[in-house]
């Protein structure tokens, strides 16, 4: 092979066509190891009634007919589409489980994870597929050959029913998993790999299968050898683009779930490990080699993700953020021992690990700065370091800094924003200032949302004489305000009331905010010629 075709894109392709009955089996399997406590072999396990006829069925119009089934009851006769009392007729003794599309495609996003153990480019091709991007990295497993074959034997021996090719493309490459497993067309090889197959195989609507069939084009040979024009004008150019990819004349990349991280290290093991110890070192390994990686670009870490890859095929991701680019493995190793020790649910190895990722999917250039020689000058840097730290240990959603937003609104003048990202900025805001002396104009506590309280005036647009909050009576001995707040009608929407505050201290010397929500005579709806009674609001206390 030349070395022009070494370099054109491979995709392996992986079919999964008992997905739904092979996930239910997997989980009775799974449960009855739990419960005995052990792991069957395989002479037992196939001794268990895993592999009776087993369908399963969604409403169809407005009938529940076969929506996937296993080998034993495809090989009594029973397919897809059949309705249910067909197959209770046919097999009386089958196994009825109800559709469940949201677990099936669960199942195939964790199959997916797996697979990014070969390449971190895969794609979903749903409804049971999937997409490998493996242009330059086959070597690292043996070849082609001996990749797919790895991809299949695993999957095979965790109780998946998988159909797998590879071609340069990816539609040449699903079109083969349907109907020649294992294949592996070469450059320039598609079109004569593919032309045997049935225009089915292809993936198009139904619609244009059905055209084509009628037409008397069966195979992908036979509308091949039709001129492109005449295919085009029949059924359309998308057709003619997907004719074209699947016979290695055309290409569309593929998708991938996740974009690809700026740096990957990994460690692979021949025997499968589980100890903390041995976890530990090798996230201390990976760190020191990820740093050394960036620091050749003069780049910094601003996101991690650590993957530990279990040989039953489950993969644990575990991600950590920092608030500015770290280029130090210790720092690396420690914030993960952090978000290691702080999780809810321990990191399980199962039957051990054989395969550890560390990548950073998202860098800066790290720009050094000259510091100034002033011991007054404030550094954040051991403050960004602590922060990294508790956010690694509790989130970095509940570690926040305040900043002064440009409004009147109560509510809306202080904006809580994660500190990781954001502590440049609340260290430069700059607060509104208050004379000393001077009594707060806004309480200390502000509630979240406003709670409606009963208030007594003594005159309607007065302050309040006694309000009921909280199921507590309380006397306004004293009174400040009003403080007139309007709101922003550009936010607000169409009911846009204006807010009267007060200041308020009752006989116990508490103190309180609130308002009243809407003008009387302007604001206030009236019946029958008197105006309605207004909202009252608490919003806040003073200390």
């Amino acid at each position: 092979m030349s070395a022009f075709s070494e370099n054109r894109r491979r995709i392996l392709s992986l079919w999964l066509p008992r997905l739904p009955t092979d996930r239910i089996k997997r989980v009775k399997i799974l449960s009855k190891e739990a419960v005995t406590g052990s792991r069957e072999d395989g002479a037992s396990s196939r001794a268990e009634p895993f592999d009776e006829p087993t369908i399963v069925v969604a409403r169809q119009n407005n009938a529940l007919q076969i929506f996937a089934l296993n080998d034993a009851a495809s090989h009594l006769g029973l397919a897809a589409g059949l309705p249910l009392a067909n197959a209770r007729a046919i097999c009386p003794e089958v196994q009825v489980y109800d559709a469940d599309e949201a677990a099936d495609a669960a199942a195939l996003n964790a199959i997916a994870d797996w697979c990014d153990r070969f390449t971190p480019l895969v794609a979903l091709d749903p409804p049971y597929g999937l997409f490998l991007d493996i242009t330059g990295c086959a070597h690292l497993f043996g070849g082609e050959t001996a990749m797919m074959n790895l991809a299949c034997g695993v999957l095979t021996a965790q109780g998946f029913t998988v159909s797998a090719a590879i071609a340069g493309t990816a539609v040449c490459a699903r079109a083969l998993t349907r109907h020649a497993h294992g294949r592996i067309a070469r450059d320039g090889e598609e079109a004569g790999a593919v032309r045997p197959l049935p225009v089915s195989s292809l993936g198009a609507d139904a619609a244009v299968v059905t055209g084509l069939r009628r037409a008397g084009l069966k195979t992908i040979g036979d509308v091949a050898d039709r001129g492109r024009h005449e295919i085009t004008a029949r059924f359309g150019a998308g057709f003619t683009a997907l004719l074209e990819q699947a016979l290695g004349q055309g290409d569309a990349p593929i998708s991938p779930r996740q974009p690809l991280p700026d740096y990957i290290v990994e460690k692979r093991f021949a025997e499968p490990v589980a100890t903390e110890a041995v976890i530990s070192s090798t996230l201390s390994g990976l760190a020191v080699r990820l740093v050394a990686a960036m620091a050749k670009q003069g780049k910094g870490a601003r996101r991690l993700e650590a993957r530990f890859f279990r040989t039953d095929g489950a993969v644990r991701t575990i991600m950590v953020d920092t608030g500015q680019p770290v280029t130090r493995g210790e720092v690396i190793d420690r914030l993960f021992r952090e978000r290691l020790d702080a999780l809810s649910d321990p990191l399980d190895p199962g039957f051990g690990f054989d395969l550890i990722r560390l990548s950073a999917g998202h860098t800066e250039i790290v720009v050094q700065q000259q510091r100034d020689l002033d011991a007054n000058v404030h550094d954040n840097d051991e403050l960004a370091a602590l922060i990294d730290r508790i956010a690694a240990r509790i989130g970095g959603k509940r570690v926040v800094v305040h900043l002064p937003q440009e409004t009147h609104i109560p509510e809306c003048a202080v904006l809580a924003a994660p500190a990781q990202y954001h502590l440049a900025a609340a260290t430069q805001a700059v607060w509104p200032a208050r004379a000393v002396g001077e009594p707060p104009l806004r309480p200390l506590r502000l509630f979240e949302r406003p709670e409606q309280i009963k208030v007594i005036a003594e005159v309607p647009d007065g302050p309040p004489a006694r309000f009921v909050w909280r199921r507590a009576a309380h006397a306004v001995i004293r009174a400040e305000g009003p403080e007139r707040v309007a709101m922003e009608w550009w936010r607000a929407g169409s009911a846009v009331l204006t807010r009267d505050y007060f200041r308020v201290e009752d006989e116990e010397g508490l103190r309180f905010w609130l308002y009243r929500d809407g003008l009387y005579d302007r604001e206030i709806e009236q019946q029958e010629g008197k105006p309605v009674q207004p909202n009252w609001f608490m919003h806040g206390l003073f200390a």
